[in-house]
This record gives C-alpha cells, structure tokens and sequence, in this order.
C-alpha cells in the first residue's frame, strides 16, 4: 500500500486546530512543541509514510517513533485526522482512564513506541531499522527528535551505531525550533556546529524549512536519502508556528491557553 495521500498542509491546519482544543480542554502542556512538528508530522502521514489505518499493525507499515513525547497531541489529532483513531477519542486527551495519555503511548493505534524521557525515540528506532534490514524488509523508520533532546549522549551512541552498520533505511528528523522547556538550547548546551557532526558520525544530512511541505516531502520520500548511509534531516522551525502570540516564546512550552486564547488561537488557524 502507498502513502494515504492525503493534503498535507489542510492536514496541518487540521491537526494544529485539534491539538490547541486537547491542550485547552485539558489544561495540559506543550502546544508550543505540539504547533512546531505539525508540518512534519502532516507530511509523514499524509504523504509520505506507507500505512494502512484499517490495519495498524500491518507489518509492511513504515515504523514512525515521536522521540519528544510531550508533543504527543500533534500525532493524536493526525492519527484521528487519518482514521486510526475516531475524532471523538480526542475529547478526552489527558482525563482520567483516556488512552490518550499527556506523553505519547503505545496503547494508541498507529503509536509504535511509548516515549516521554527523551533520548529514547532514536536507540529504539534504530533497533527497528536493523531489524528490519536483517529480515529483509522494505518498511523505513522514521524518528522525530526535539533539539534540546540532542544533549543526551544515549543519541550520539545511537548514532555511531546506525552509520556503522549502514543504515539506509532509517530517518532522524530534528525539530530544530531553537527553544527548549525554560530557554534557548544554546543557553542550555550548545548543539551546533550541528550538520558538521552529524556527518561526521557518518549520517547523510538535509537541512530544510521544517514549514515548507515541498521542501519537507523532497527530503523524506522514497529514495531522497544516500545509499548505505542513515539520512539526518535538520527541519528549521518555529515554536509555536501558526499562532501568532505562541511563536517563539518560551512560557507555551507549559502554559495551556484559556477560553479567550483558545478562541484567538483557532481564528488564526482558520477554525474559527
């Protein structure tokens, strides 16, 4: 089966105005990271990934691995936006007894992998891209990782790894919006000269507009990465991207927006 194909930047608009509504009715956090992947994401479901959501453990699916959980609330309203889940079991993100956890779970259909301790999401993807190249299988795996998370070693170790036993068949993504929970990632601990390292521990590398969907779906479709060597794509992008008082500032790592907020934020999104 291909890719669902479907229109990934309504797909986005779609998935920003559902995560900003979870994270209202919740009270809960981290829309500002949630808006920063909603591109990424729309483009992997909507035009890249093979999946199949009548089958969600279909087992040519391409793996995908949100390594920053908290953002979880981007991935759910894709996975409703894309039928793996009804759009009803939104309502209910982070209550009492929901599936729909605050971090991302894999008791969710179409969620491979349980994360919230970051630096975990890369290790375990590359297990599965091993295992994958050692049965035999076409399926890729794809991980996206926050900027900040790249200040645990458990990813560079990850990385040797990967590039050591060629794996071409598996994708890092960094959502690299240049914030973290309390300040910029170059107050807390510096990644750059970031593309120099990453080849220099033998990944492929592209660096992209994290916004743009062409640019995006040149860089993760079939084919677009070097042979024999893992693809690292750096997706410059903007916290907070679509609503304009939650772009680039720091306190919507954590803040939830309240009813006045919630309505400005869905009328700049087009879901008013």
């Amino acid at each position: 089966m291909a890719s669902l194909q479907i229109a990934s930047v309504d797909l986005a608009r779609r998935m920003r105005a559902q995560a900003v509504k979870m994270v209202h009715r919740a009270r809960a956090s981290h829309i500002g990271s949630a808006l920063s992947i909603a591109d990424i994401v729309a483009v992997l479901y909507g035009q890249v990934m093979a999946l199949d959501p009548a089958r969600p453990d279909w087992d040519e699916r391409d793996r995908f691995l949100l390594s920053k959980g908290h953002a979880c609330v981007a991935v759910y309203a894709a996975l409703a936006e894309c039928g793996f889940i009804p759009e009803s079991a939104l309502l209910n993100y982070g209550q009492d007894h929901s599936m729909l956890m605050n971090h991302i779970s894999h008791k969710v259909p179409g969620v491979e992998f349980s994360t919230g301790s970051l630096g975990h999401g890369l290790p375990f993807g590359v297990g599965k891209a091993l295992a994958a190249k050692r049965s035999g299988r076409g399926w890729r795996t794809f991980v996206l990782l926050s900027d900040g998370e790249l200040g645990e070693g458990s990813n560079w170790e990850a990385m040797m790894f990967a590039a050591h036993h060629g794996l071409d068949n598996l994708t890092a993504i960094v959502d690299y919006n240049k914030l973290q929970s309390l300040t910029t990632v170059d107050a807390t601990l510096r990644v750059e000269p970031l593309a120099d390292k990453l080849r220099a521990f033998g990944w492929a590398v592209r660096e992209v507009d994290g916004h743009d969907h062409a640019a995006l779906i040149a860089a993760l479709e079939r084919g677009a990465g070097a042979v024999g060597k893992p693809t690292f794509v750096i997706a410059h992008t903007t916290k907070g991207k679509g609503v304009s008082f939650m772009e680039n500032a720091v306190p919507w790592h954590y803040k939830s927006p309240n009813d006045a907020e919630l309505s400005r934020a869905l009328e700049e999104i087009g879901d008013a």
